[in-house]
Order: C-alpha cells, then structure tokens, then sequence
C-alpha cells in the first residue's frame, strides 16, 4: 500500500469513525467496491491510534481539567473529577471484553455484507427515532451511573460492523436523557480509553515488515480528519438532528446490497 492510499484510507477512518455511520464498514465496503484489497484488522486498528491521537487534542482541555481536578485541593471537585475518572473506567469494561471475547468472531463479521446493510439501517434508524422522540436532554459533563453504564454497554455493539461505535453510544445517551451535544461528548471521552486499548492489543498483529512511511501518513490523516470530524459533529448537533445522517447509511446501505444483487 502507496502512502497515498493509506493517507485516503487514514482520512476515511478519521472521518467514519466519530461521524455515527461506521468506520469498520467503511474501511471494509469502499475498498471492496473500488476493487481494492481489505487492508486488514489490525491495520484498521492501527489507524486509530491516529483518531486518538484526534481524541486526545480535541478533549486536552478537558483531560487536563480532570486529571488536574482529581488531584487539586478543592474536595467538591476532586470527589467530582474522581467519580468520573471511575465511570469511565468502569464503562469501559463491556467493550473491552467484548473485543477480547469475541475478537475472532469479529474478523469474520466484518467480511459479511447482508450484516453491515441491515446495521447500518437498523442502527441507523435507532439513532434517529431516540433522538426524535426523546425530550431534548440534559447538558451534563459528568453523568451519573446509570447513563456511564448504558452508554458502556453500548459501545460493546460497535463490535459489530455497521454499528458505529460513536452512533450507538450518542443513541443510549439520548435515551438515558442526555442532550445531543452532551451524548457526543461523552461518547468521545469514552472512546478514549478503548481505542488505547484496542490499539495496544492489535498492534501485535501488524506484520513486522509493515512499512512505516504508509502507515505514519495514514495515522497522520486519520488524526487530522478526526479533529475537524470531531468539532464538525458537535456544531451540527448544537442546531441539527441525525436526520442526515440516517439518510446517508440507508443509502449507503442500498449501495451495497445493490452491488450484492450484481455478483
């Protein structure tokens, strides 16, 4: 792989993978229909080290603010910042055993086109009718328990391709009465932990011969796309809804159930 086509490959998952509409289908079905070969698992997880690195420079603030609070003077905010520096840790524990339970049974779901249609519909669909009917939330930095939980258990889904980690997740925060622009942020705060994680586990897969200029500049793309993904979303949501959005993976889902149809 050209270090052109892993720059393209880095700018799709930064895009597909904060944008709710599923950046493990995205990096399987586009390349697949433009006739190109699977790059592979463990490169697509590699590539999000790139959209941690977007993670961590679009929330620095608030990282900074949590770690600096959880270790300040003021007990209000330290019991505070701490509480939440639990939750996210807890929450993050249904994905993290997921991938490490079912992390082979993944690598042939990701191959299955049927399943990703009806994902990207079904899931699609639930994202929009929760935040259709729901009232329009609170606006919370740190949720308590029961929303972490929800939105944790949630992001274990995103297993499946066609999901869409950061849309699954936005749809429990709204159903546990978050506001838009609150659900997302938490979303990417609880993104964070697993997307460290899930690159430290994969990266034992990449082969010892992978080239490094390709794989810098697809990480560099995905980080960079990542960031305007991320601030792009949240000024969407602050005056839209995911009308568009389940518009774009019904059509996206046509796209590929058609080109299923021509084999």
């Amino acid at each position: 792989m050209s270090a052109t086509e892993s720059a393209l490959l880095g700018a799709l998952q930064g895009l597909t993978e904060f944008l709710p509409i599923s950046s493990s289908a995205h990096l399987y079905v586009v390349p697949t229909l433009l006739g190109r070969p699977y790059a592979g698992v463990a490169y697509d997880v590699a590539l999000h080290w790139g959209t941690l690195l977007a993670l961590l420079f679009a929330y620095a603030r608030d990282w900074w603010t949590l770690a600096a609070d959880a270790l300040g003077r003021d007990v209000a905010r330290r019991e505070r910042a701490r509480g939440l520096w639990v939750r996210l840790a807890v929450a993050s524990v249904p994905a993290a055993a997921a991938g490490l339970l079912l992390e082979d049974a993944a690598d042939a779901w990701l191959r299955s086109l049927p399943l990703q249609a009806a994902m990207l519909v079904v899931f699609g669909f639930l994202l929009w009718a929760v935040d259709r009917f729901r009232p329009p939330g609170r606006d919370e930095d740190a949720p308590g328990w029961g929303t972490c939980l929800a939105m944790g258990c949630a992001q274990a889904l995103a297993l499946v391709p066609g999901v869409s980690r950061s849309g699954v997740t936005i749809t429990a925060g709204r159903a546990a009465g978050l506001s838009r622009v609150a659900a997302a942020r938490f979303s990417f705060l609880l993104a964070t932990p697993i997307t460290f994680g899930a690159g430290l586990v994969k990266l034992r897969d990449l082969p010892a011969d992978v080239p490094l200029a390709p794989l810098a500049a697809g990480m560099l793309a995905a980080a960079i796309v990542g960031v305007l993904a991320i601030r792009g979303l949240i000024r969407w949501l602050g005056r839209a809804g995911f009308g568009a959005f389940f518009a774009y993976r019904v059509a996206f889902a046509a796209i590929i159930v058609w080109r299923l149809v021509q084999r």
